[in-house]
This record gives C-alpha cells, sequence and structure tokens, in this order.
C-alpha cells in the first residue's frame, strides 16, 4: 500500500473514532458494507473513489485537491499557523 493512502486511511479511522462512530454506524451512513470498511481500515482492499468520497462526507470531511505551490499554506491553517485576525501592514507606536 502506497504511503499517501496509509496515512489517508488513517485519518478517516481516527475521524470516525474522533465522532464516536462504530464501523457499523459509519456502514449505515454511507452504505458501505462493515466488512468492507474494516477492510479498507486495515488497507485489505484498494481504497475506492466513491467509497473514499461516501466515508468522507459522512465524517463532515471533504476532498480537496490543491497544487504543490499551495501546500504549505493549507497546512499551516490546518496547523491553526496562520492568523484569521486582520493584521494592519503597518502599526503607530503608542507614546509611552
Amino acid at each position: 500500500m502506497l504511503y499517501a493512502i496509509e496515512d489517508l486511511i488513517k485519518t478517516l479511522k481516527q475521524e470516525r473514532i474522533k465522532k464516536g462512530l462504530s464501523q457499523r454506524d459509519l456502514s449505515a451512513k454511507t452504505g458501505i458494507p462493515q466488512n468492507h470498511i474494516s477492510k479498507i481500515e486495515r488497507g485489505a482492499v484498494d481504497l475506492q473513489s466513491t467509497s473514499l468520497v461516501a466515508i468522507a462526507r459522512a465524517l463532515d470531511l471533504e476532498l480537496v485537491f490543491v497544487s504543490k505551490q499551495l501546500l504549505s499554506v493549507v497546512q499551516a491553517l490546518q496547523k491553526g499557523g496562520i492568523s484569521s485576525e486582520q493584521v494592519p501592514a503597518y502599526r503607530l507606536e503608542e507614546e509611552a
């Protein structure tokens, strides 16, 4: 299994657990059989795009393709490294 797929599967499983969903719960939300979800999480089957989209959406996630040029910006936003507050381009020093 490719490293990128392993990381993706790990993220999906972590999100499922974080939301308190069992594999059966996720199966009910997606229509994907529980035993297939188990195989996906173990890396025993190829993750098809239709299953990936269904699982991601059931976990309130969305798949987004990002150009390599913007990847570091997106990762920084995910980690909270970039403030969403507006910062002035200049600031006058306060008098002491």
